[in-house]
């Protein structure tokens, strides 16, 4: 099957990740189960990779009942593999539910 030139930039397209421009601010959502040294293992596994995190970077949300935290952590991104191995990490910690 011969392919033309607009069939491989739809192909490209269709696939096609949205760039990021580094470096940048990164917000990074954990949603997790709501345990003591949850918080404490976030924040340890985004630091690894990412420096100290100010307070000020940092959002905690509990859910309605109070058994799942929403944590959003905002990085200065250097990389894809930065990116990369920040999210490896925390879908290590057992009460994480998800990564956004």
């Amino acid at each position: 099957m011969n392919k033309n030139i607009s069939d491989e930039k739809a192909d490209s397209e269709a696939g096609q990740v949205p760039k990021i421009e580094f470096p940048c601010l990164y917000p990074i959502k954990v949603i997790g189960v709501s345990l003591p040294g949850f918080y404490e293992s976030v924040l340890q596994a985004v630091e690894r990779h990412a420096g100290r995190i100010s307070d000020e970077l940092i959002k905690s949300k509990p859910s309605k009942n109070e058994n799942y935290v929403s944590i959003q952590i905002t990085i200065a991104a250097v990389s894809v593999v930065q990116l990369e191995s920040i999210f490896i990490d925390l879908k290590k910690i057992k009460q994480v539910k998800m990564v956004l």
